[in-house]
């Protein structure tokens, strides 16, 4: 049977990166008629992602795991180290995934590796990609949503899922407003490699100006997300890979050895933003469209991947029953299901990025018991470790193993 009308689709992903092409994957396969839209994703992007269980699990749903098996290293442990220099320091502390039965707490994988595995997925699936350097135009009246790219290209849908990064025009002609902030520092990112294992550990120093992170690839490789102020940043990035290796190993102390071949490296300024809704005039906010926070925790990615999830989970929901799946009614239910992890982790990682820039020491020694607590409290550990991992309120069954007897969404 012909398609009516080929050009209106039920859901209309706006932006091309891992979040958008997660959710145009997880729509489709949820059997709601899907195109992203979109420029191709850039091959050489040097960052790389940490990808939790629940993740891990809904890449596998989607057919798009398989082609980055080779690529993804295993994070067996998380080490936080307190290297602020404060006059009370708080205790090293190691969350290891064998505590709460996994193997692994999840997977680091080069942003480049994720994104082909992803456009290779929709390459094989019914999604229709629509390439274009930018939407420019938004009607958002009436009983569906209408856009139009810079190629004049013309698409309609019942839903556009806004993923299309913390500056959303999709945002802004949805009318939504944001909490927005920013913080004195900037982030440094490379890859690189080293003589010593990393033994799949993921090794995160805080420090004053703010948190220094390695977060093991495979072999004897490593990314770096090293947070300093915006001058020291700019400063850093542009030293000769010699100088760089020995600023680095000045706060490694050795870990990881020799430190050589480094990536190009990209400074990213720290902001946090908030959405005031997640959804609102057929426009569902996904990824850094919805929230944005400082790169500690690597929670991220890993929020936008939920999100995509849950918004798949509800369209396909109202969909089944012949429904309008653009309605308030539906971006209302969204809003309420990824509120309580999207605003939880923003504020968790506001808080403990703030604590280190602190000079007070009451600050301190409020981190530091928490710490403290984190080492010594077995069941505490064991909590934090799963929440903070894959909070298991917030799992739709994309997110799931196929086996698992649960609801589609809890909220």
């Amino acid at each position: 049977m012909l398609d009516p009308d080929p050009s209106h689709f039920d859901v209309a992903v706006i932006g091309a990166g891992p979040s958008g092409l997660v959710t145009g994957l997880a729509c489709a396969a949820l059997g709601l008629k899907t195109t992203i839209v979109g420029p191709v994703s850039n091959p050489q992007d040097g960052r790389s992602a940490a990808l939790f269980q629940g993740s891990i699990q809904l890449l596998k749903n989607l057919n798009a795991w398989d082609a980055l098996t080779s690529h993804a290293a295993p994070l067996k442990a998380i080490r936080l180290v307190d290297a602020t220099g404060a006059l009370i320091r708080a205790p090293e502390v190691t969350f290891h995934a064998h505590e709460i039965g996994w193997d692994a707490f999840g997977y680091a994988v080069p942003n480049g590796a994720l994104t082909s595995a992803l456009e290779t997925a929709i390459a094989t699936s019914a999604i229709s990609r629509l390439t274009t350097q930018a939407v420019t135009a938004f009607d958002l009246t009436g009983g569906k949503a209408q856009i139009t790219t810079s190629e004049d290209q013309k698409v309609s849908a019942q839903l556009i899922a806004a993923a299309d990064g913390r500056s959303s025009p999709s945002r802004a002609a949805a009318d939504i407003d944001c909490a927005t902030w920013d913080y004195d520092q900037a982030a440094v990112v490379t890859t690189f490699e080293h003589s010593r294992t990393h033994g799949a550990i993921s090794t995160e120093f805080h420090r004053r100006p703010g948190p220094l992170t390695v977060v093991p690839g495979p072999a004897n490789t490593s990314s770096l997300v090293w947070v300093e102020t915006p001058d020291e940043a700019q400063a850093i990035a542009t030293l000769s890979d010699q100088a760089f290796a020995a600023a680095l190993q000045k706060h490694l102390g050795g870990l990881l050895g020799n430190l050589t071949q480094f990536s190009p490296r990209r400074v990213f300024p720290l902001a946090g933003q908030t959405a005031k809704t997640l959804g609102k005039n057929r426009v569902a906010l996904i990824g850094e469209a919805g929230h944005v926070m400082p790169p500690i925790g690597a929670q991220g990615l890993n929020l936008s991947f939920r999100d995509a999830a849950v918004l798949a989970t509800l369209a396909a929901e109202v969909h089944s029953t012949s429904e309008d799946i653009g309605t308030q009614a539906l971006l209302s239910r969204y809003d309420a299901a990824r509120r309580a992890d999207v605003t939880g982790r923003i504020w968790t990682i506001d808080l403990l990025n703030k604590s280190l820039l602190s000079d007070l020491l009451p600050v301190h020694l409020m981190r530091g018991a928490g710490l403290v607590a984190m080492q010594s409290l077995g069941p505490l550990r064991r909590r934090l470790m799963q929440e903070g991992m894959s909070p298991d309120y917030a799992l739709p069954s994309l997110m799931r193993e196929p086996s698992e007897t649960v609801g589609s969404v809890q909220h």
